[in-house]
């Protein structure tokens, strides 16, 4: 109760809000408290209910895999594409035509066979992500331009905040409709609630479709993070699978940004040192769903009160990291959030009750907080302040391909070995990426 008192209490500014943001900031808020309802139901069960369909580590692999590979080749198009056009209007109709598909996974157990719903669900993420990705590097550029930098961590604490509850409440009911609903009726129920969320986020998208983009005199240059840890175009599960949204408007910024050059002098080590944890953090992301239903046997509802309980502690932690940076510094936080995450998967690994699994659901979102809210100022410590988007844009390309390799890893990991043991191996490589980021500097 603290927390959600402090996190509502953020809500109010010290300062009163200009009259010509006041209507900007709203929609912007209620375009993630819709975002979150989303988020809490559709993408929080999709892979759940591919597991109950009996599919496995590969298939759970490729709905985190593929969304990694469409980035990687369609973000840097993306950036280029947006740059002779208006970002609000084109980050309109990216989320209209992404999010039109979430209709589709509502109709899919009506229409197909357990294991063609699979792999349409894979299909259907696939075509998603190509316009989800002008998405979320559009969106960075609209919020950048509509907030001005005084305002963005007043906005985005707000907005972080907004989707912790929302998507919070919203798992507990979607865990409580699937546990009194037959199976199909069930996750289709769901996901018409992720597609109305979806609809009504978009809307306030189109409010905000007058937007042209940032003009930067000089040479382009980013001089914060958003610190908006949503990601609008991301359509996989959020939080446990989530990752920082870092400065992806760089890709908006100038035609030559993969510079080798830029990774000498200590940087490529960092970028090597982030890689290898995100490999690390997407390892075991296809094998939690199968050891929670497969092995466990929890139903939908116990699932989403753990949902519920990690995210109340990114909230949490979320609220407290300012205090915690200004004593430990971004580069320890990052390395002890690490070394907080390598123990989700262990300790998954003997979880056998109820108290156990929201005690890892309480690690994995304290430690998560801890990354998710300082990794992007970490990098930004580390890069010149005249060429931020060319060396921003290396850590997009090497967390994109993380992503893709660690979840395909995992899913081999699977099937070459029991699900205890992978989750064991997960942890290793966790900690080991936790080590590698502590001698990076």
């Amino acid at each position: 109760m603290y927390g959600l008192t402090t996190a509502l209490k953020s809500f109010k500014s010290s300062r009163p809000i200009p009259a010509e943001y006041r209507a900007t900031f709203r929609y912007l808020y209620w375009d993630i408290a819709w975002f979150g309802i989303l988020s809490g139901s559709a993408l929080s069960f999709i892979s759940v209910y591919a597991t109950r369909l009996h599919a496995n580590a590969f298939h759970l692999g490729l709905l985190n895999a593929g969304p990694a590979l469409v980035g990687l080749l369609f973000t840097l198009p993306a950036g280029r594409w947006l740059q002779q056009r208006t970002v609000g209007g084109a980050v309109f109709w990216s989320a209209f035509w992404a999010r039109s598909g979430y209709l589709l996974w509502a109709l899919l157990p009506a229409l197909l066979t357990p294991m063609n719903q699979i792999w349409g669900y894979v299909l259907l993420v696939l075509i998603m992500t190509i316009p989800s990705t002008v998405l979320s590097v559009g969106f960075n550029a609209l919020y950048a331009s509509a907030v001005p930098m005084e305002w963005r961590g007043h906005v985005a604490g707000i907005r972080n905040a907004m989707l912790s509850i929302v998507l919070i409440i919203t798992s507990i009911v979607s865990g409580y409709i699937l546990d009194h609903l037959p199976i199909v009726l069930g996750y289709q129920v769901i996901f018409l609630l992720g597609l109305a969320g979806a609809v009504l986020s978009t809307v306030q998208l189109w409010h905000l479709r007058h937007i042209t983009g940032e003009t930067v005199p000089g040479p382009p240059q980013i001089r914060g993070i958003i610190g908006d840890l949503a990601r609008p175009g991301d359509i996989r599960s959020p939080g446990i699978s989530s990752f920082a949204s870092v400065a992806l408007r760089a890709f908006t910024r100038g035609t030559n940004l993969l510079r080798v050059e830029v990774l000498r002098d200590g940087y490529g080590k960092l970028i090597a040192a982030l890689f290898f944890f995100h490999f690390a953090q997407f390892m075991p992301i296809p094998l939690f769903p199968l050891f929670w239903v497969n092995q466990l046997h929890f139903s939908d509802g116990i699932i989403s009160i753990g949902t519920a309980v990690f995210h109340f502690a990114v909230l949490i932690g979320s609220l407290q990291l300012s205090q915690l940076v200004h004593r430990w510094g971004n580069h320890t936080l990052v390395t002890v959030g690490v070394l907080g995450m390598s123990l989700y998967p262990l300790l998954n690994a003997y979880t056998t009750n109820l108290p156990i699994f929201l005690f890892t659901a309480v690690i994995g979102g304290a430690a998560w907080s801890l990354v998710g809210g300082s990794v992007g100022n970490y990098l930004l410590e580390k890069v010149p302040n005249t060429d931020r988007p060319a060396y921003l844009a290396w850590y997009n390309l090497a967390l994109n391909a993380a992503v893709l390799l660690g979840s395909l890893s995992g899913s081999w990991l699977a099937k070459e070995i029991d699900l205890t043991t992978a989750l064991i191996i997960s942890f290793v490589v966790r900690a080991l990426s936790a080590y590698v980021i502590w001698n990076a500097e």
